[in-house]
């Protein structure tokens, strides 16, 4: 089985990604490889983002690294947040802030229409890279609903699951998820069976 380092901090996107791929891969995250990094996410779109924190990750390593980069990108604000979405209401802010900032950008919008979408960059300890996309449609209330979830999960309303990210449980998010959407496409990319 593959040795996979996960190249986040984030604990939430690291308990979804190993909901996910289950039990096809040894899932390793930074603070079982002992590594204390912040990697500056420079790139100008998802992919690249994803890129540069993988591939930071496996010369670290030396192993397979596996970065995602994702967010929220809403129509009517000209893709915005989009790769600023975890930092939207500014540097050292937090979710409720960022959702506040949404919610007030979004007043006086009529088209709410939005999309969460996710790049993951799997690299390889020789250098090669492959990178997936995947995509959530929904649209963004004009309230919050629901405790669970992280991010903008409490007005992002899915299509699909007819209620928010944050109303639905994990298994019910992770069906339907940008996230999800973007390992099947990698795992497709690397022949691998992906149920």
């Amino acid at each position: 089985m593959i040795e996979l380092v996960l190249a986040t901090n984030n604990a939430h996107k690291v308990e979804e990604i190993q909901q996910i791929l289950g039990g096809r891969f040894q899932i390793r995250t930074l603070a079982e490889e002992n590594i204390s990094v912040e990697v500056e996410e420079t790139g100008a779109s998802f992919a690249e983002n994803a890129i540069i924190k993988a591939s930071v990750i496996a010369k670290l390593t030396g192993k397979y690294a596996l970065s995602d980069d994702s967010g929220l990108v809403v129509a009517a604000l000209g893709g915005k947040p989009g790769i600023y979405s975890a930092r939207y209401a500014g540097e050292g802010h937090d979710d409720k802030a960022n959702i506040i900032k949404l919610l007030d950008d979004m007043q006086h919008k009529q088209d709410r229409s939005a999309k969460f979408v996710s790049a993951v960059a799997l690299c390889k300890p020789n250098g090669e890279v492959v990178i997936a996309e995947g995509a959530a449609e929904g649209e963004i209330l004009r309230e919050q609903r629901g405790a669970g979830g992280f991010g903008y999960d409490p007005v992002f309303f899915s299509h699909e699951l007819q209620k928010t990210f944050a109303e639905a449980t994990a298994q019910e998010k992770n069906a339907v998820s940008h996230r999800k959407r973007a390992l099947q496409n990698l795992a497709a990319k690397l022949s691998l069976e992906y149920s």
